[in-house]
């Protein structure tokens, strides 16, 4: 097998120790290997990176394990080239499985060219990524604690949610309040209702009546308390992240013309896989990436079901929300969902949506162009032709004769 790079090193990586492979093929054919054992402090690191341009080797790769590749990728991409590889793809061979074991096998794989870098987005946008993903986190606890304080309501007899839209609006919360405070008047509590909601007082007299106590008080006050630090939280990095995405406000607007698009999903898909398609190399590619594409399991000339693989859970998540906001729409993308649906229900097609919407992200940013319906146009004559030849099918199936005329 050719040898792509004759001097290269293989990382196998812990969380406190390192194991290093350096692989050096001499230009008679014969391959020598050393190897070195180093911490994973700061200053070991710089040790290894100054070991490694003492040898000459340009080019190192390791296993994304976990977070702990990070630190040795900051200090050595400056240095020398650094690739990180899956390691599903880099499993050793069965046998005796020992740190300079692996980091050898690394090293062989790197020195064949087997190794298919991940991708790592540049500082800027690991700070968006970072700041997005944390956002994600603190609005999932805070939906957590919501849900809480809900079921202390309902445990207490308490059903203000059948009544109020949100419980945590500012008529919700001065009754939430009311009742920590110890008020138990119905018709009291009732009168603390704002705007609209002050129509449906006898509904929220009769809602507010139950077995409210101190004990439930003290719960949702603990839930509450924790709400408001997690709105305080998530208003401070709103304000981070608009300051981060100022300079990718076109990219924004150009992904905000999508159908189920919005802004603040836009930040979030440019927060995972960046400006730069380049990258990526194709939109095929790039789906492969975030695993939303179907997946090629063929054998015998026979193709099975390809599951989508498990990729990037923060990606896939917002591509299936745009996804299922685009079904509302009378667009391209919400006539393909619907379409799908029927066939194989609101998850697939959800799925299959946000492939779409991920191909069609690839393509604006890279074309530098916004959405355009009319692309797709052509295809709907197509798709309402196979629509009538379904429907006439399904009632030829039930006993009927049927005659299509165009209406004018």
């Amino acid at each position: 097998m050719q040898v792509v790079h004759p001097i290269c090193c293989g990382l196998d990586v812990h969380q406190a120790r390192l194991t290093a492979c350096l692989r050096h093929v001499n230009d008679a054919g014969q391959v020598t290997t050393e190897w070195r054992e180093f911490g994973t402090l700061y200053s070991e690191l710089l040790a290894l990176s100054d070991w490694l341009v003492a040898q000459h080797c340009p080019i190192v790769a390791m296993e994304s394990t976990g977070v702990y590749w990070k630190p040795i990728y900051h200090v050595l991409v400056g240095v020398v080239e650094v690739l990180v590889g899956n390691a599903r793809e880099m499993r050793p061979r069965p046998g005796h499985k020992t740190d300079p074991a692996d980091a050898r096998w690394i090293a062989e794989l790197l020195a064949h060219g087997l190794i298919r870098p991940s991708f790592v987005p540049p500082p800027e946008t690991r700070a968006l990524r970072d700041l997005t993903r944390t956002r994600v986190g603190l609005v999932q606890t805070r939906t957590q604690a919501k849900n809480r304080v809900q079921k202390v309501l309902e445990d207490s007899n308490i059903k203000l949610g059948s009544v109020v839209s949100d419980v945590f609006g500012k008529s919700g919360r001065q009754m939430l309040k009311a009742l920590i405070e110890g008020e138990r008047d119905a018709q009291k509590l009732a009168s603390l209702a704002l705007g609209r909601l002050r129509r449906k007082l006898p509904e929220l007299a009769l809602a507010l009546t139950g077995q409210f106590t101190e004990h439930h008080g003290r719960l949702i006050a603990l839930s509450l308390e924790l709400i408001e630090l997690l709105e305080r939280q998530i208003a401070a990095l709103d304000e981070q992240i608009r300051l981060l995405v100022e300079p990718l406000l076109p990219q924004i607007e150009q992904l905000d013309s999508i159908p189920g698009v919005d802004a603040i999903a836009a930040r979030d898909i440019l927060g995972e896989i960046g400006t730069d398609m380049s990258r990526f190399g194709s939109a095929a590619r790039l789906a492969s990436w975030a695993k939303v594409s179907p997946g090629n399991n063929a054998s015998a000339g026979k193709r099975r079901q390809g599951r989508t693989g498990k990729g990037n859970r923060y990606l896939r998540r917002v591509l299936v929300q745009c996804a299922w906001a685009a079904r509302k729409t009378a667009t391209f993308l919400g006539r393909t969902f619907r379409r799908l649906e029927a066939r194989l229900g609101g998850k697939r097609a959800a799925v299959a949506v946000g492939h779409k919407i991920l191909v069609i992200v690839y393509h604006l940013l890279w074309q530098g162009t916004y959405y355009e319906e009319q692309r797709y146009a052509d295809q709907r004559p197509k798709q309402e032709e196979r629509d009538c030849k379904r429907a006439i099918t399904a009632l030829k199936r039930l006993g009927y004769d049927v005659t299509v005329k165009r209406i004018a």
